[in-house]
């Protein structure tokens, strides 16, 4: 992917994207990220930006100016083109932010220490305490990936986290099961933060209730069912019984 001076230039755009390096607490040398590093790093100023303003054009200028960041690049990050426009962009972004973030913090090598049960529940909570400063701008989100149009894409981003989570976890699953996992830990994930946005408890206390009963919940499923599928019992066969079907016995 070119990176942002390549596309700048063929938009005639300044190549000057840092101001008042100074005073900023942060700097990050946006000129040679590509558009996707670019967007990935302002979506913590953005979702800033969206608890007032939304998921839209003016929470990206707010957080292009905000990082020091040329406003005509910023929006190169972000054309608005996609089913969703501009706000499910911004959202991903976001997200995909979320998702760096958690794998820096807990690698697979330090969440080998840790049983199943308590790698899932950690890798949630920290999402969940990552924007706890802004729930509104979550609440907003959640709105927006509901709408219709942005559910196919909402449903992706969700798998998406889910199946980081799980990789995360040392989960090496090639059959069905890495697919129920990775569909249970996103509904997991999504009803929890339905609680989130409306939790007003000291500490978010009852989003991570929530959460510890939703995961014991689906452990003891998993608990049931390798003690069902591993029990030394004839199960009916599909392809048997098919081929009876079309030779009968005589």
């Amino acid at each position: 992917m070119p990176t942002i001076n390549a596309r700048a230039r063929n938009q005639n755009a300044s190549t000057d994207l840092l101001s008042d390096m100074n005073t900023q607490p942060q700097t990050h040398d946006f000129a040679d990220m590509t558009l996707d590093e670019l967007g990935i790093a302002l979506a913590p100023d953005i979702a800033a930006s969206a608890i007032f303003d939304g998921w839209n054009k003016t929470a990206l200028m707010a957080a292009a100016e905000m990082a020091g960041c040329d406003p005509d690049i910023a929006r190169l990050a972000f054309p608005g083109k996609g089913v969703g426009g501009l706000a499910m962009e911004l959202i991903a972004a976001w997200i995909a932010s979320v998702d760096q973030a958690m794998e820096a913090e807990w690698p697979a090598e330090r969440l080998a220490t840790l049983k199943i049960r308590e790698r899932i529940r950690t890798l949630v909570a920290f999402r969940l305490d990552a924007v706890a400063d802004v729930d509104e701008a979550v609440r907003r989100a959640l709105a927006v990936m509901a709408q219709p149009q942005n559910v196919a894409m909402s449903l992706k981003l969700g798998w998406r986290s889910a199946d980081i989570m799980w990789r995360l976890s040392g989960d090496t699953a090639t059959d069905y099961n890495h697919y129920t996992k990775r569909a249970i830990l996103a509904g997991i994930y999504s009803a929890t933060l339905a609680v989130f946005v409306n939790d007003e408890s000291e500490g978010k206390a009852d989003t991570h209730a929530f959460l510890e009963r939703r995961i014991e919940g689906v452990m003891k499923f998993e608990k049931a069912k390798a003690q069902f599928l591993g029990k030394d019992r004839e199960l009916p066969s599909l392809t048997r019984f098919l081929g009876r079907l079309r030779y009968p016995a005589r």
